[in-house]
């Protein structure tokens, strides 16, 4: 047998991605990451005012194994990054990462020495929310464009081990 790429086909595996999907948008589970004034903006979209959990975000998950979305709010310093980064490989796949504000995005106002300039340089990130500080409204949408990214995934196979498939 030939070893050939995941297309997607089949029925099982296409309906049970289906349901793993419907699932995981669903019940995202953020994991957020506050060190700045972006984590009581952060704090702001979990309460009641703009709830967060409408979308099914309702459990905040403090363990970086029971994480779908990691949520960078603020500012990474040099000497945490070492920190952050094992706590983005603990995750599981599939996994996103939302760089929330400009010290997040960018390094902000701290232009040190001893700041990040930008988590993307550590961790790939998949939404950036710009602002100083952005808008719980921002946050929800960033979360809607996860759950919008959730419904097109493929959870069985991920591509990192899509060569290893014995073809049919």
């Amino acid at each position: 047998m030939a070893t050939e790429a995941y297309n997607g086909g089949g029925w099982i595996a296409t309906k049970l991605e289906w349901l793993i999907n419907w699932g995981r948008k669903r019940s995202p589970w953020p994991l957020p990451y506050g060190t700045a004034c972006c984590g009581i903006e952060m704090m702001c979209a979990l309460a009641a005012g703009y709830d967060m959990a409408r979308f099914g975000a309702e459990r905040p998950s403090f363990s970086p194994r029971q994480a779908d979305v990691l949520i960078q709010a603020g500012t990474i310093t040099l000497k945490m990054a070492p920190v952050f980064k094992k706590i983005y490989d603990q995750m599981a796949e599939p996994k996103c990462v939302i760089s929330m504000g400009a010290c997040a995005c960018t390094g902000g106002v701290f232009r040190t020495y001893s700041t990040l300039q930008g988590i993307d340089k550590l961790v790939p990130v998949d939404i950036y929310i710009p602002g100083c500080p952005p808008r719980p409204e921002a946050l929800l949408q960033a979360l809607l464009m996860f759950i919008e990214k959730t419904e097109k995934s493929h959870p069985i196979i991920h591509k990192k081990y899509s060569d290893l498939l014995v073809g049919t």
